[in-house]
């Protein structure tokens, strides 16, 4: 264990905040980590929306599902996959050479996600390291097309998730995860194995959501998991995701 195992071991969803605010340095450096995030032949394919002013997280709270603490953190972070940059400053090139853009490939489209998902990450450590919370906020994929339009996000570019940014006025506990046996394979995945360990996961669930809960819920995870899956979630994003340019081979 060092400092920064340590660091990444505490990390809780911080959902209320003070109203302190965050300077326009800290900002700059928790943007600045995420951008050293590695990146497929650092094509670096991804924006971030900075969402400081009031009325602005007002509205995108209600899209995200009213959410409350979109509104009260102290800046609304929206990562999205950006194509479109890409799209715009090699078209010059490939017309001078006679060549055809692949920019709307699926390849591509996973590549400008994994992007914004690794440089998010690295954010939220940042962000971590000077003592404030952070939340990521899937619930902007609830009305993404209301929310991109009011983001203006042109072709090409999709909110993957938001995140609140802000000092913590909590500090709820850590949630277990599922053991590291469920998660790592040697040599080739272990069938057997990961099934195996999710009944030891359901157990320590159980556990943690009694004494959470004084008693009032027990469920394990794997339930809460057959729940989620038997919801159908955001079914219209694979046709916003083909108005907005992506996955057209």
């Amino acid at each position: 264990m060092n400092d920064i195992i340590t660091q990444l071991m505490s990390h809780r969803s911080i959902r209320k905040f003070t109203n302190d605010p965050i300077t326009k340095e800290q900002l700059h450096s928790i943007i600045a980590a995420g951008q050293m995030a590695s990146s497929s032949s650092n094509v670096q394919a991804f924006s971030v929306i900075a969402a400081t002013d009031p009325e602005l997280k007002k509205k995108l709270a209600v899209l995200a599902g009213n959410q409350a603490y979109v509104e009260q953190c102290s800046v609304f972070l929206v990562w999205c996959a950006d194509l479109y940059r890409l799209q715009e400053v090699t078209s010059d090139h490939l017309k001078e050479a006679n060549q055809s853009s692949h920019v709307d490939t699926t390849e591509n489209f996973i590549v400008a996600t994994v992007d914004a998902a690794l440089a998010a990450q690295n954010a939220a450590v940042a962000a971590e390291s000077m003592g404030l919370g952070i939340v990521y906020i899937g619930g902007v994929r609830n009305r993404i097309a209301e929310l991109s339009e009011l983001l203006g996000l042109p072709e090409l570019v999709y909110p993957v998730f938001g995140m609140c940014v802000g000092v913590p006025d909590q500090e709820p506990g850590l949630r277990p995860r599922l053991p590291v046996e469920a998660v790592l394979h040697e040599n080739g995945y272990n069938k057997e194995q990961t099934v195996e360990q999710v009944k030891v996961y359901d157990g320590t669930m159980k556990r943690y959501l009694e004494e959470r809960t004084n008693g009032a819920k027990d469920t394990p995870w794997s339930q809460v998991m057959a729940d989620r899956l038997a919801e159908p979630i955001r079914l219209h994003m694979r046709e916003f995701l083909d108005e907005k340019g992506f996955m057209k081979r």
